[in-house]
């Protein structure tokens, strides 16, 4: 079906909304011209926590022991938990496990938007504090009320907290059976069965016991290092099905995903075969990555090793960490991304139609040699339509300083702008946060303040997190889309949105997970450089259903309903 948006602004004034930013009277973001926007790159500017108010600190649980849980945290998430139209922030520490009693007691962190900059801290009220030894978070509204519920993962056991509409969540995991014990990493809501109701990836790592007696390190100094997780056996991650009465049930077994024991850290799920089924590209450390190919009536299968992205060229296993994917060359097929351990490379796939890959890293290679990849994500950064990549690195040994020259324990954040399909590296111009050395994991991307282009978040493991403000992005026109499903999962997933302006093209599918722990602003920047229409916007749902919008504003979110063209 299509609807032409002019239609419902007429009968419909709540069909476009303003950026709640303009409606408070404040100016709306300038055009600038051509040779304006090139003397003026795009910065991102640290946004320090007396300015934020952002005071919490992830706490790694650092030991003389060294257990591998206390690397790997934590994650974040940008969701909008009250539904003001301004995105809040997540954050997840550690907890009590088995190998860790905290002095004092661990918490999450739930932070309320207060619309000007800043952010409050609501977690007690909110009874989202966690319990357990936190890795990341997966938001998404899973049972179609309107309000968005958190599933936070971790070692030992998940939590899912069900959003109840009034600034409270509830512990809902016993009742909706998706406790997923053991060690869970990053996790992902997509609709793998196109049924409407959002199911649940969880990425499992390796089996894993506080009590155990693997020594890493230097018996002679009595050194201890962390270990490297070939050490340790792999596990099957977990596929849950939505049943749709706030229960799931776990096919993992009967869907494939339990087929492929692996040690998985982020997922992303996406169409690379274009056939509307959603597929996932998990990254495994030390074993083959999985690219699980959705084969319909509730069936998966592992193309990793056919398809070209399990291993390195020369056939080795690598240590993948964050994963993601996009059509970064603009050719309509989904490309992918991985980052690994310095000296592996990181790869990024370009798909080439036929269910293979091939890995053309270009620039990215070279500037990631000695770098550890976690946090990543494909956006546009510039609103120039295109989508550019950011990674967070850091390595995962605190120790790796006395054992190398070359790699440090913290490391830098890069940038890379998408210039005609091939990317390159301005971290030199992007601001003074890229000059600085993080021991990053987790990174989310939100619009938190409004302005339409996307801000940074990155949650450093014992540390504090950086808040990225992006100072420039909306000197191009954009379009802002708040996608809400009526047939379709209620998250979108797998909407193919298409937008024209200036005579240019281009096109995007909603994907989920991404990057590493963390989840994404659910709404869609739509970049159109310095064209100063929007000719058309055509949105085909998971449903089948086409929308085709018109006479859209820009510089403005607006809400898109599902066959209504609101």
């Amino acid at each position: 079906m299509r609807y032409s948006l002019s239609v419902f602004i007429s009968a419909v004034v709540v069909g476009v909304v303003a950026s709640p930013l303009h409606s408070r009277g404040q100016q709306a973001p300038r055009t600038n011209t051509p040779a304006a926007s090139e003397k003026a790159p795009v910065v991102f500017v640290e946004v320090p926590p007396s300015e934020s108010k952002i005071t919490w600190v992830h706490d790694n649980a650092r030991s003389e022991a060294h257990h591998l849980p206390e690397t790997c945290g934590g994650g974040g998430v940008f969701f909008d938990y009250d539904n003001d139209g301004w995105m809040d922030i997540y954050l997840v520490n550690s907890g009590p496990s088995d190998f860790f009693t905290p002095n004092t007691a661990l918490k999450n962190a739930l932070y309320h938007n207060n619309h000007d900059g800043t952010f409050t801290d609501v977690t007690d009220k909110a009874g989202v504090g966690g319990g357990n030894f936190g890795m990341g978070a997966a938001a998404a509204d899973y049972d179609g009320d309107g309000w968005v519920d958190l599933y936070v993962t971790g070692y030992g056991r998940n939590i899912l907290y069900h959003n109840n509409g009034n600034g409270t969540f509830t512990d809902a995991t016993d009742k909706a059976g998706v406790a997923a014990p053991g060690w869970s990493t990053s996790a992902a809501w997509f609709d793998y069965d196109n049924d409407g109701k959002l199911d649940l990836f969880v990425s499992s790592f390796v089996q894993y016991s506080g009590t155990g007696t693997i020594f890493c390190g230097d018996n002679r100094l009595g050194r201890r290092y962390y270990c490297v997780p070939r050490v340790f056996k792999p596990r099957p991650s977990f596929l849950f099905h939505n049943d749709g009465n706030g229960k799931f049930t776990d096919v993992s077994k009967q869907s494939g995903i339990a087929n492929s024991l692996g040690k998985s850290f982020g997922v992303v799920a996406t169409d690379i075969n274009n056939d509307g089924l959603m597929d996932l590209f998990v990254a495994n450390d030390t074993v083959a990555n999985f690219l699980f190919v959705n084969k319909g009536n509730g069936k998966f299968e592992d193309i990793g090793l056919m398809a070209g992205v399990a291993y390195s060229d020369s056939g080795a296993p690598r240590s993948g960490m964050g994963v993601d994917a996009a059509d970064f060359d603009g050719d309509g097929w989904q490309d992918l991304f991985v980052a690994n351990i310095d000296q592996e490379l990181f790869s990024l796939y370009q798909n080439q139609r036929d269910l293979s890959f091939i890995d053309k890293p270009g620039e990215i290679g070279r500037a990631t040699r000695l770098l550890s990849g976690w946090g990543l994500k494909f956006f546009d950064y510039d609103n120039d339509g295109n989508p550019d990549l950011i990674l967070a690195n850091g390595h995962p040994d605190d120790m790796v300083e006395v054992q190398s020259l070359k790699v440090k324990y913290k490391e830098p954040l890069l940038m890379f702008e998408n210039v005609n399909g091939a990317f390159k590296n301005v971290s030199a111009v992007s601001g003074a946060v890229f000059s600085k050395d993080f021991p990053a994991r987790g990174l989310a991307l939100g619009d938190y303040d409004n302005d339409g282009d996307l801000d940074v978040l990155i949650i450093n493991n014992g540390a504090a997190p950086i808040l990225l403000r992006n100072q420039g992005g909306n000197r191009n026109n954009w379009l802002g889309l708040q996608l809400v499903a009526t047939r379709s999962n209620p998250a979108a997933v797998g909407a193919i949105i298409t937008w024209e302006a200036g005579g240019v093209k281009h096109r995007r599918l909603k994907t989920s997970g991404g990057s590493f722990l963390a989840t994404h602003d659910p709404r869609e920047i739509l970049g159109i450089g310095q064209a100063t229409k929007i000719d058309s916007v055509e949105i085909k749902w998971p449903s089948g259903r086409v929308d085709k919008l018109t006479n859209l504003p820009i510089n403005k979110y607006v809400k898109v309903v599902e066959g209504k063209g609101e």
